[in-house]
């Protein structure tokens, strides 16, 4: 009877571990984009839930003999390993210090839009019906947003009392950091990424999130790159490391993809990470040439050319590729059949649109509370239309 119960409960033991390597595998998507890995490194991750599994299988019905010791230990320890190594296989975290394809911070120049003085900001057609005489909020925000909250600051904001001071841009990442220490009244910004929102209440900071308008997450390649239309899933296993070749796309000739990334903290990257949801997201892999990473923003980098072609593909949000800070030689892809067109985006059939934010630390006040309500009417809804956003309404 012993011997039959012990016989069964090894049993369960091994079903128990072939199910936990499958379940493992099916929740970071290995069983179902099994035909898209097209690498070894992509198909460790896979390699090594088989080896824990068919281990634990070996170790529970290895007989306990002095001769099969060696062996029994050396397979302990290949599932311990596996178990061990598994975390850094999803990320294909295998590099020491490599030229990471990480995109720089662009730097395109926004005196053009800068309160009244800029050539390109954009103004109502009729006087505002809010005007602040004093006590006017600090703004930051993204570089990609500067064009609209600086529009809207010479919209509601008396010439008369404003300063330069009033109205900053320091990035995504910073501005976060200054409203959660208090520093900015109002910071316009994508939504905040998981590590963002942490440092927050550990800060003790409240942040509140008034989404203003919307805008397309797109993702660019270079325009010789005869690839125009990808689907969610396969933007999902390039940036998990499972595709890492043009071919699995259907361009023989691409070779590698090099896949840029942002900076973690960036409203790019934060959009990336949305898109990607609990699917871990693969560490920037060594470029074929470091200096094919170069100084420039990643806009400019997307379109960088390897041995005769460009196998680079990267992100950003819709009006910054293409009318802040565009690249002529390069181009936005169709997601799902879906060009990031103003009118795909508004009926829905452009898959990655979000809202982004006013933010503020603690429920608005004041004339922080004021500005924020009349950009949410009809006047501020038209600078967010007229700068090249789509408004929440019409």
């Amino acid at each position: 009877m012993k011997k039959i119960l012990w016989i069964l409960l090894r049993a369960a033991i091994t079903l128990c571990a072939w199910l936990t390597g499958g379940l493992v595998l099916y929740r970071y998507e290995y069983l179902t984009a099994f035909r898209a890995i097209d690498n070894v490194v992509g198909m460790l991750p896979v390699l090594l839930a088989l080896t824990g599994a068919a281990g634990t299988t070996a170790i529970l019905w290895m007989k306990p003999v002095k001769r099969s010791m060696p062996v029994l230990v050396t397979t302990v320890l290949f599932v311990v390993l596996s178990v061990a190594l598994f975390p850094l296989a999803l990320r294909e975290n295998w590099w020491i210090n490599p030229s990471a394809p990480v995109g720089s911070e662009p730097a395109p120049d926004l005196s053009a839009y800068a309160p009244f003085t800029g050539d390109l900001t954009v103004r109502l057609d009729e006087e505002s019906a809010l005007r602040l005489t004093d006590n006017l909020p600090v703004l930051d925000g993204a570089l990609a947003l500067y064009p609209v909250y600086a529009a809207f600051a010479e919209a509601a904001y008396d010439e008369n009392v404003f300063s330069p001071d009033n109205v900053l841009c320091t990035n995504t990442l910073n501005a976060y950091k200054a409203v959660v220490a208090g520093e900015r009244d109002i910071v316009f910004v994508a939504g905040a990424s998981a590590g963002q929102m942490t440092a927050a209440r550990a800060a003790g900071a409240d942040l509140r999130f008034t989404p203003i308008g919307r805008e397309a997450f797109v993702f660019l390649t270079g325009a010789g790159n005869p690839i125009g239309d990808v689907t969610y899933q396969q933007i999902r296993n390039i940036y998990s490391g499972k595709t890492a070749y043009w071919s699995s796309l259907g361009w023989l000739e691409g070779g590698k993809i090099i896949a840029f990334q942002r900076p973690e903290g960036s409203g790019s990257q934060t959009g990336l990470q949305s898109i990607m949801g609990k699917l871990p997201i693969q560490v920037p892999q060594p470029l074929p040439d470091p200096e094919l990473i170069g100084a420039n923003s990643l806009m400019k980098q997307v379109s960088v050319e390897w041995r005769g072609v460009q196998p680079a593909i990267g992100y950003s949000y819709r009006y910054y590729a293409t009318t802040m800070y565009a690249n002529p030689d390069a181009k936005l892809l169709s997601v799902n059949g879906a060009a990031p067109s103003i009118e795909n985006i508004q009926n829905g059939s452009y898959p990655f649109v979000a809202d982004f934010y006013a933010v503020t630390n603690g429920e608005p006040t004041g004339s922080a509370k004021q500005l924020i309500e009349w950009i949410l009417s009809p006047q501020g809804q038209e600078i967010i239309e007229k700068t090249g956003y789509i408004p929440l309404y019409r």
